[in-house]
């Protein structure tokens, strides 16, 4: 086999062992599946020794694979990190851009943002898939993936975009009729609606302003696996919510809903901040380096939706950004990673 086709089969393998299946492999580099498959196999036969274990249901690495794969993985990150940092000289950022992002917080936060992103950057055409899912980015070919949830995998680089916040609110009617909780245990006696995409426990979590953490259990007639559902029936009067601000910040402004128990913090179920999550490489891509500095800019520690809302920290005017960012950020390792 010629030198060439060796770095070939060597790169393939790289991209079959980080997405797991010869198929998901065979998405990211554009090719059949049949051609990875060849390549490998060849490339097997060139060392004469599997690297492979194959089954009707999963890839494994041999002892001989688990050896081989670093230094296949090391000769990719250098082409790839060649040809970027060569096509970063004088190049805006080009091409498809794959973005996926949690529905509720994508909807309302990341498409009501692309007319201005892709204004700015016109040779981009972005991919958008908003799903409540943890996608698998090298298995499904995504280069960003917005996420709310959990800690970083391991083999992946994440970004902080911006704090998550929660508060418990209802509705002026609702209150009207049903009397203001005055504490966290004082919620026993009201409907509770909340988001449950992870699983279906019904504890409230508070911190006080002794810093002390105490859970509640909530019941109500609704649970919902979409924070934008439980707004609609919060709005409507049905009950009380703990809802991110990024979704009911313009309610609580607009009056429409009332904030609740002042003298606690209210915990919420997604990670503590808002993270861009990507694969690592030395030098990161211009448009993924585009999009990310975007929104770190856009939203940021003090993040528009907070705004107004007399939460600590977070400055009184409440506006939103009136420019799009400017790319130039430097993008910081994770030690590991959707509403």
């Amino acid at each position: 086999m010629e030198q060439v086709d060796n770095l070939v089969g060597m790169a393939i393998f790289a991209r079959v062992v980080e997405a797991k299946s010869f198929s998901g492999a065979a998405r990211r580099l554009g090719i059949s599946k049949s051609a990875v498959s060849k390549h490998v196999t060849r490339l097997e036969r060139e060392l004469r020794a599997r690297l492979l274990n194959r089954t009707t249901r999963r890839l494994s690495l041999t002892d001989a694979g688990a050896t081989f794969y670093p230094h296949c993985a090391r000769v990719l990150q250098e082409a790839e990190a060649a040809e970027v940092a060569v096509s970063r000289l004088g190049s805006a950022p080009r091409g498809v851009l794959k973005v996926t992002a949690p529905a509720a917080f994508g909807y309302m936060h990341i498409a009501s943002a692309m007319p201005e992103f892709l204004a700015r950057y016109p040779d981009l055409k972005v991919e958008m898939d908003l799903i409540d899912r943890m996608a698998d980015l090298a298995e499904e070919g995504i280069d960003v993936a917005i996420r709310l949830f959990g800690e970083p995998a391991p083999n992946s680089v994440a970004r902080a975009l911006a704090p998550i916040r929660w508060v418990v609110c209802a509705s002026p009617g609702y209150l009207q009729r049903h009397g203001r909780p005055a504490s966290p245990e004082s919620l026993s006696g009201h409907n509770c609606l909340f988001y449950a995409f992870r699983s279906l426990e019904s504890d409230w979590r508070f911190r006080d302003r002794g810093g002390d953490v105490r859970g509640v259990k909530v019941a109500g007639n609704l649970t919902a696996t979409n924070s934008l559902a439980i707004r609609e029936a919060v709005l409507r009067g049905l009950g009380v919510a703990m809802s991110p601000t990024f979704v009911v910040g313009d309610d609580l402004r607009a009056g429409t809903l009332e904030p609740l128990l002042p003298d606690y913090e209210a915990l919420g179920n997604f990670s503590s901040h808002i993270n861009a999550v990507y694969l690592p490489n030395r030098y990161l891509s211009p448009k993924v380096r585009a999009f990310v500095d975007f929104f770190v800019e856009r939203f940021g520690p003090q993040p528009y939706w907070d705004r107004g809302l007399g939460l600590p920290g977070v400055e009184a005017p409440a506006s939103r950004p009136a420019r799009a960012a400017r790319p130039g950020g430097v993008a910081k390792q994770a030690a590991g990673p959707g509403s």
